[in-house]
């Protein structure tokens, strides 16, 4: 879907010609940009992000803007659900006194009211540009800019903002309510209006690592492509250009510093420890929301951990475990089943909903030896693979001590068989379902033991 040149100007008209930062630190040569994506309501480290944020701010001698690619909220998080998302808005608020804060709408920005026009005077209320190419099905306007500038460090930066086109992805009640065009079509169109010569060139793309492979190959050479949606930590070289993924659940803060315009920018990453101190801001806001929203229940422990598990290791724990429970040979479930990993002490019902985000049925496959190779070629992305052998979505497996067998019985969740051509890469596969047996409780079991 093309944007018309004049409905581009109207969205950019809207453009937040964000001030240069006052006094000498806006004469210093280069500027930083903290880079999230992908935030869910991760209260465990929200409140130590926002301090690690005031805290670069503070001592960075360069001018700093912060830069959100999509999804601040998480519906499934029953606290966020309940007050409205209290705590997130109390982070954005907090962070737009920090610094320039910029939101690309990404899907779940929705969560809590289905109407996107609603978030985007919100933000723009508390000093948060919004952007996104998302158009209004009711009417064919824009939900926000599909751009925005930035004036740092003498140096104007152009950021533009791509949604995801997966709508099943949305809120149900937001789906008939937006038009999200093709990623890659559309920033191949409408990119070149939006970027100029002599000026710093952002996109935040919540589409995902396959359009994004496209969108990569079409930016000037010294742009900065930022990935979300996929929950990936990633970082990808091209010329000068720079791809990058910035990971999930407030678990990583990171940092592209640019010295001049059309030059590569330097990446670092700050891993964001949930028993640091928060800020002052949501110390002790945090803490009471919480405890105003969660139940008895919520609070009660699932199992008691001697050490945390991290992201990888509690995707690739429940992928055996219900292996294990069925007799499988190997268990597969998405990645995105999970947004943080699980902490060491007692892990509460609220904890283990944030590890493991979904609930689902158990289904069942047998698979030759040739076909299983090929998935487990393809699984446990989060580590280090090139961009052209990722898929986005992907799996964990763990798969140990394997029989040399001539076939062998794979298992997985409902959503992984349902959309087994994006996590499987293949539609071949034919699943029956593994009767009685819930993913969430198979897993809690296998803790407990």
């Amino acid at each position: 879907m093309r944007t018309t040149r004049r409905q581009l100007l109207a969205l950019t008209s809207a453009f937040a010609l964000m001030p240069a930062l006052c006094g000498a630190r806006a004469q210093s040569a280069g500027m930083q940009l903290i880079l999230l994506s992908d935030l869910h309501s991760a209260y465990e480290r929200m409140g130590q992000l926002l301090a690690a944020i005031e805290m670069h701010v503070a001592h960075s001698g360069l001018p700093v803007a912060v830069l959100i690619n999509g999804d601040v909220f998480e519906k499934g998080n029953v606290v966020a659900s309940r007050s409205g998302g209290e705590i997130d808005w109390a982070f954005l608020t907090a962070l737009a006194q920090v610094a320039p804060t910029i939101v690309n709408i990404g899907n779940h920005e929705s969560d809590f009211d289905a109407d996107l026009r609603h978030f985007t005077a919100r933000a723009n209320e508390i000093g948060v540009t919004v952007i996104s190419n998302i158009i209004d099905a009711r009417d064919g306007s824009a939900y926000a800019p599909a751009a925005a500038v930035l004036d740092l460090g003498g140096m104007q930066v152009q950021i533009a903002g791509i949604a995801t086109d997966a709508i099943n992805t949305y809120p149900a009640d937001t789906r008939p309510q937006i038009t999200v065009p093709a990623p890659a079509a559309w920033a191949a169109e409408n990119l070149p209006q939006v970027f100029t010569d002599g000026a710093a060139h952002v996109v935040l793309s919540h589409a995902g690592v396959v359009p994004d492979r496209e969108i990569l190959a079409a930016l000037p050479d010294g742009a900065l492509l930022v990935g979300g949606h996929d929950h990936l930590v990633l970082e990808h070289a091209a010329g000068a250009t720079r791809y990058i993924h910035t990971g999930a659940w407030s678990a990583l803060m990171t940092i592209a510093t640019i010295t001049a315009t059309g030059t590569a920018p330097v990446i670092e990453r700050i891993e964001i420890d949930r028993a640091a101190p928060l800020s002052a801001a949501l110390a002790d806001l945090i803490p009471a929301v919480l405890a105003a929203h969660l139940t008895p229940e919520e609070t009660a422990s699932v199992a008691t951990l001697e050490a945390p598990m991290s992201l990888g290791e509690t995707g690739r724990f429940a992928a055996r475990a219900m292996a294990e429970t069925v007799g499988a040979d190997v268990g597969f479930i998405g990645h995105t089943s999970f947004g943080t990993g699980l902490p060491a002490g007692d892990v509460t019902v609220f904890d283990y909903n944030a590890g493991l985000r979904f609930d689902g049925k158990l289904m069942r496959a047998e698979v030759d030896a040739a076909t299983l190779a090929a998935i487990l070629a393809i699984s446990n992305q989060d580590g280090d693979m090139p961009l052209e052998s990722r898929t986005g979505d992907f799996l964990y497996a763990d798969p140990t001590a394997l029989a040399d067998k001539q076939s062998y019985v794979i298992v997985t969740n409902d959503w992984g068989a349902m959309n087994a051509a994006a996590y499987f890469q293949r539609s071949d596969l034919t699943f029956t379902e593994v009767p009685d047996l819930r993913v969430k409780a198979i897993v809690a079991a296998a803790l407990q033991r």
